[in-house]
């Protein structure tokens, strides 16, 4: 919900004593950003077209009359909605205060505003300020984005949304209540007031998917709660959500959920705490759906998508150990049967975790990901699965790695993580375990380098590699490092940037260390460095 804000003068007596420092601008294209930790202030306007916007766990559907101001500590994404791909803003900032008084923002949330090119001008000529090469062309970046803020003040509109999206909220609020109530296209779109077709196009350019997609993913998600309940019979679970035939809604959850209610319910006889990234990824490839894991549109974006209604409890995924105690004060409220956490927990938090239920410990790096699993399967029993998911991985490691020696032939391959502003080369693991087992080849020149040796950009440039994995972590300081240095001469004379051989690989997976996330690497290899034109 957006924040109510009056355009009064009391709203913005704090800039009397508040200073405003501008950072960066960036124009966000292909219509992504991925979910990144921001330590400034920042301001998101966007340019054109549509999509799906993340702060902390709220989602928001923006375009171009919307702009959002997100505090420091927030975690923030973009997505495109429905194939079109808009661009984004990203404009970051300081607010400091004067001697004894807190420097404050007036602006929070999500703001609506009388749309005009100006704003483009504004943020686009803050884009070329941030990065010129000139200090007195940044210097005066910091009078534009005083500019913008006051257009930004002077055109907040309070008018509600318009009538046909609060048409589509409404049905999508009736929906969400009457799930369990037989409902047509017909009837949803009478409540709203318009044709049957337009009613159908206009949801699915609203969210993303169509109106009885959405009603199958509710009745689908309010099932899966039904189902943490004891001695419950399917049927039953399928009545209460809506579905006469229980064998149509067998089939309706395995589509949307990929295993039979069967396969779902035994799976939950058992609550397991996967207390890190590295155990869920390990129990995901046993089929084990966890009661508790740590779950967050950054930290663990790709398990927070596509798991969040599975898992009934999210544990905090800020940062493995920075949250512990509310963690743990969590399950200390729950009745768990076992706890799983590899060898990362500092002694008292291991002290308290035992109280609640057992607590078996995997050794995350004197183990391969293979042990680490087998481990696992022993302890869930589920030794099977694991033969299972090894033998796969390697059916399909091999014939990736036959397929990359014929299409790379000689082509050497890196991978590095910038973080600040060094590059440090195969920081992790599962870079290290993905490279050697696709059979990739490093240049000569990296001959006497370490794993995780810190590089300079010159350093980076005497390995002359073909190919360059680059991971850049989305922490604002490293993101603000990464707008200099891809601007800079001696980034855009690289040989792989001149061949446009630099591929971008995103934090998640490459730096977790589990079945499910090599996996995804190597799906992830095959895509960046595989001809896939059909």
């Amino acid at each position: 919900m957006s924040e109510v804000l009056t355009k009064d003068e009391d709203t913005f007596l704090c800039l009397d004593h508040t200073w405003l420092k501008f950072r960066t601008a960036q124009l966000v294209q292909e219509g992504k950003l991925a979910q990144q930790f921001v330590s400034s202030y920042c301001i998101l306007v966007v340019k054109h077209g549509e999509g799906l916007l993340t702060i902390d766990l709220q989602t928001y559907h923006v375009q171009s009359d919307t702009v959002h101001v997100v505090v420091p500590g927030q975690t923030v994404g973009f997505c495109e909605e429905s194939g079109e791909k808009p661009e984004l803003y990203m404009i970051s900032f300081d607010v400091l205060g004067e001697a004894q008084h807190e420097g404050d923002f007036p602006l929070r949330g999500e703001l609506s505003v009388h749309f005009e090119s100006t704003l483009v001008q504004l943020c686009e000529q803050l884009c070329l300020s941030s990065r010129s090469e000139s200090a007195m062309e940044r210097f005066r970046g910091q009078s534009v984005f005083h500019e913008l803020v006051y257009w930004l003040m002077t055109h907040i509109r309070l008018q509600p949304k318009s009538d046909s999206r609060a048409a589509m909220d409404r049905t999508k609020s009736y929906i969400e209540t009457h799930f369990h109530e037989s409902m047509t296209i017909e009837q949803l779109a009478r409540m709203a007031e318009i044709s049957s077709k337009y009613y159908v196009s206009l949801f699915k350019k609203t969210y993303g998917k169509t109106a009885i997609d959405y009603l199958t993913e509710v009745r689908v998600n309010m099932a899966k709660q039904l189902m943490l309940q004891a001695d419950v019979r399917l049927k039953d679970v399928a009545f209460q959500v809506g579905y006469n035939d229980e064998f149509y809604f067998s089939r309706m959850f395995k589509k949307e959920v990929g295993v039979s209610p069967t396969v779902y319910l035994k799976n939950r006889r058992q609550r397991i705490v996967a207390y890190s990234a590295n155990v869920l990824g390990q129990l995901l490839a046993l089929k084990i759906m966890p009661y508790a894991a740590p779950l967050h549109p950054k930290w663990t974006s790709y398990y927070y998508n596509k798991y969040r209604t599975d898992i009934p409890m999210h544990l905090s995924g800020y940062r493995f150990n920075e949250d512990w105690e509310t963690n743990v004060e969590a399950l200390e409220d729950s009745q768990v049967d076992c706890i799983i956490s590899t060898d990362q927990l500092a002694a008292q938090e291991k002290e308290r975790l035992s109280n609640i239920a057992p607590v078996h410990i995997v050794p995350l790096y004197e183990q391969s990901w293979q042990e680490q699993l087998h481990a696992i399967a022993q302890i869930v029993g589920a030794l099977d699965e694991a033969v299972v998911w090894i033998s796969g991985y390697n059916r399909k490691v091999k014939l990736l790695r036959e397929r990359l020696q014929e299409e790379l032939r000689n082509d050497s391959v890196v991978i590095v993580s910038l973080f600040n502003n060094r590059f440090f080369l195969f920081p992790t693991q599962g870079m290290r375990d993905a490279f050697t087992d696709l059979g990739l080849q490093s240049p000569h020149s990296m001959k006497g380098y370490a794993d995780n040796q810190s590089l300079t950009i010159e350093e980076l440039a005497e390995l002359d590699m073909d190919h360059l994995l680059l991971n850049i972590r989305q922490e604002s300081e490293t993101l603000q490092h990464w707008e200099r240095i891809r601007t800079s001469r001696s980034w855009q004379d690289l040989k792989v940037v001149r061949r446009n051989r630099v591929h971008h690989i995103s934090s998640d997976p490459w730096r977790e260390y589990s079945a499910y996330a090599m996996e995804r690497m190597v799906a992830d290899i095959e895509d960046h460095l595989c001809d896939n034109r059909t």
